[in-house]
């Protein structure tokens, strides 16, 4: 009995993150901010495609929602100067306003595309101060020793959205049109928002606060940071393979994954969030299996397989014309999108020391833009050639670049 006691304590340890009252809170604003922010995602690829039918537009909205990230910059400063907490509570509530303004305009039916991209930018510009804030909140509400498991549940919870919302957003449109949809995604934003609210920041972290960087300019400040991570080389080592990922992987399940279900799969909106339902399922299974490992190891190389992983199933995805198959691969894509995450946000957390973490992060926050510029790359390749030789290229590049990383960066490797 005491041997099965001790196997159900360690099994049960991971869980323990939860006990801390703040990371509660912290994980449970990410997961539903990431559920509105999913649901967009969906809702947002498949309203372009609907009123446009043009592949280009929806790599375009999708470039939009990052249009803005250099404010990044910006957001990880006020991330070392100001309350975490409250920093992604205005965010959160800021986000759930602009869904109001696109409820709005679908009601008394002026909303037209170019409104789309406009709203799209702006809610894009605010959460640019999303990441940097509630990333750094994780390591902020737990003890240096459970930064590993909180960063493995806070990518957890982000899968559990991923899983659960696409499909509920395809449902949602299908049934109740883009002002269903978008009347729950503005919920789920206001929600996230109040859980913010709840989160406090005391002790050692409020000390270190106030002996951060106020006094310095905001140009020293960022200049400080980059800096830093240039002298560490886990830290641009984990941001260069953050790069290669945005510009790859990245658009597949958000660019292309919208064209490849109406174009090549045949399918409508519930089809396409059967498949993100397949994605959030494999990130949730890979996310959930690293989340319960109580000492993670090898970090980078993990995080270097996890990604060559992730760009072969996109290869093997891009052969397929059936949903189930696709689905079934899919799963493995988001297993490998899913475990890259965990390694990434580990590594970052783990490295940085708390008066940089808020620009530490705020440069993975701003490795998106080469999202924008992968997103709108791979939908002009699906429009001139189709989604398949899309996606093939897609796969081909990751998985080179980052085996060329692996050499170019040994630390990386043995962290």
């Amino acid at each position: 009995m005491r041997k099965i006691a001790a196997t159900v304590s360690r099994a049960a340890y991971p869980l323990s993150v939860f006990q801390y009252r703040d990371y509660a809170f912290v994980w449970s604003s990410t997961t539903l901010v990431g559920m509105g922010t999913q649901m967009e995602v969906v809702v947002l690829g498949w309203l372009i495609l609907a009123e446009t039918e043009s592949p280009f537009l929806v790599g375009a909205i999708s470039a939009a929602r990052m249009s803005l990230n250099i404010f990044a910059l910006l957001a990880g400063v006020v991330a070392d100067r100001v309350p975490r907490n409250r920093l992604l509570a205005i965010v959160e509530f800021l986000m759930g306003g602009f869904g109001l303004a696109m409820l709005l305009l679908i009601f008394i039916g002026a909303l037209v595309t170019w409104h789309i991209f406009l709203i799209t930018v702006a809610v894009g510009m605010v959460r640019v101060f999303q990441m940097p804030s509630e990333q750094s909140l994780v390591a902020d509400t737990l003890p240096d020793d459970r930064i590993a498991s909180g960063a493995a549940f806070n990518t957890l919870g982000r899968n559990i959205a991923m899983l659960i919302a696409p499909l509920v957003g395809g449902v949602l449109f299908k049934g109740f049109g883009a002002q269903g949809a978008f009347t729950a995604i503005a919920c789920l934003y206001f929600l996230s928002g109040l859980f913010a609210l709840n989160i406090r920041l005391t002790g050692s972290v409020a000390f270190v606060k106030r002996e951060g960087p106020e006094r310095e300019s905001i140009f020293r400040a960022v200049l400080g940071g980059f800096k830093y991570v240039k002298g560490q080389q886990v830290l641009w080592g984990t941001l260069v393979l953050a790069l290669i990922i945005e510009s790859s992987g990245w658009t597949f399940h958000t660019t292309l994954m919208p064209v490849f279900a109406r174009n090549v799969l045949d399918t409508d909106s519930v089809g396409l969030g059967l498949l993100m339902f397949a994605f959030g399922f494999g990130a949730v299974i890979g996310s959930l299996g690293w989340s319960m490992i109580r000492n993670l190891r090898h970090v980078g190389k993990l995080m270097i397989a996890s990604v060559v992983v992730w760009h072969a199933s996109i290869l093997v995805f891009s052969t397929s014309e059936s949903l189930y198959l696709s689905m079934a691969i899919v799963s493995i894509t988001g297993a490998g999108f899913a475990s890259t995450q965990v390694f990434i946000l580990s590594a970052l957390l783990r490295t940085a020391q708390f008066e940089y973490r808020g620009r530490v992060m705020s440069l993975r926050s701003l490795a998106i833009y080469a999202f924008a510029l992968g997103s709108l790359s791979s939908g002009a390749m699906a429009g001139v050639w189709g989604a398949p030789q899309a996606a093939k290229v897609i796969g081909v590049t990751g998985i080179v670049l980052v085996l060329l990383l692996a050499v170019l960066a040994p630390k990386l490797r043995r962290f």
